[in-house]
């Protein structure tokens, strides 16, 4: 399989050609991405079979496992293919209890930029992208401070293209004026759609907006409204799921993760079903 026969094909942003059907390595780490998978052979098979199926977007960050997922990228996938990009963040750490504290002063975004290159054996990195909100939703507040100093080491030549994770509009036209901003990566799904009006401005500005939690936040009414269409489809709810944002907009980036073989290859061809007029209809509804 070639990228071009992948789901949704293939999206330009800066100067990258990434898949819309991508890849997120955090469930290659152990349990609540905290330590080492139980099966690090397993890993490796996910990665190699997700260069095998043509996909070119693998999103990940240096505090996964800590450092799991990406000591597993560079021992299952380096010397990397030329067409493969690498899109990580920066702005949060690991304590010893599992927990996520912030990490956004300029000292400890630069620290992890180099802790991003050394462990996944890269001189450049292609996307580095900022995440300053919450677990799920964007923090009001300038970030001009932290995006200044990626765009410190995009000017250094150390990272190639700059991105965001969790903020609002106004976090995007600000860092805007610093640098360019290829992607967006905030929550958002059929039952989370907060941001729409951010979805219609990316695409519109050329930029990819890149989702995550698909089935996250849903309450017991709209599962069952995903769960009925799915049945009705004969599908499963995450291939809905998916299938949903590939059609909500075409700058739309997907990142399912997975530490199976079997369960990447069926969230690739899940994303591939078309959703039909009607069940659309009612999905766009909840």
């Amino acid at each position: 399989m070639t990228s071009k026969d992948l789901p949704g094909g293939v999206y330009r942003t800066g100067d990258l050609d990434l898949t819309r059907v991508g890849y997120g390595a955090m469930q290659l780490a152990g349990p609540g991405v905290f330590g080492p998978p139980k099966d690090r052979a397993a890993a490796v098979a996910v990665l190699r079979e997700v260069v095998e199926l043509g996909i070119t977007h693998i999103d990940t960050a240096d505090f996964y496992g800590p450092h799991v997922t990406n000591e597993i990228i560079r021992e299952a996938l380096a010397p990397y293919p030329a067409d493969l990009h690498i899109v990580t963040k920066v702005g949060a750490r690991r304590d010893e209890q599992g927990g996520w504290p912030h990490a956004r002063t300029p000292a400890e975004l630069r620290s992890q930029v180099h802790d991003n290159l050394r462990r996944l054996g890269l001189d450049t990195l292609d996307v580095v992208n900022l995440r300053v909100g919450g677990f799920d939703a964007a923090e009001p507040g300038s970030i001009a401070e932290q995006f200044e100093a990626l765009a410190e080491l995009r000017e250094q030549g150390l990272i190639r293209h700059l991105g965001l994770s969790t903020v609002n509009a106004e976090q995007l036209a600000e860092a805007q004026t610093i640098a360019p901003v290829v992607c967006v990566q905030n929550m958002y799904n059929i039952a989370r759609r907060e941001d729409d009006p951010l979805v219609e401005l990316t695409a519109a500005q050329g930029i990819a907006f890149v989702p995550y939690f698909p089935l996250g936040g849903f309450s017991p009414l709209q599962s069952q409204t995903l769960a009925a269409v799915s049945k009705r489809l004969d599908a499963t709810p995450l291939a809905v799921a998916l299938a949903w944002l590939l059609q909500r907009s075409p700058n739309m980036l997907l990142i399912p993760g997975t530490s199976s073989v079997a369960h990447l290859r069926e969230n690739v061809t899940g994303a591939g079903l078309r959703i039909p007029a009607d069940a659309l209809a009612e999905l766009d509804a909840v």
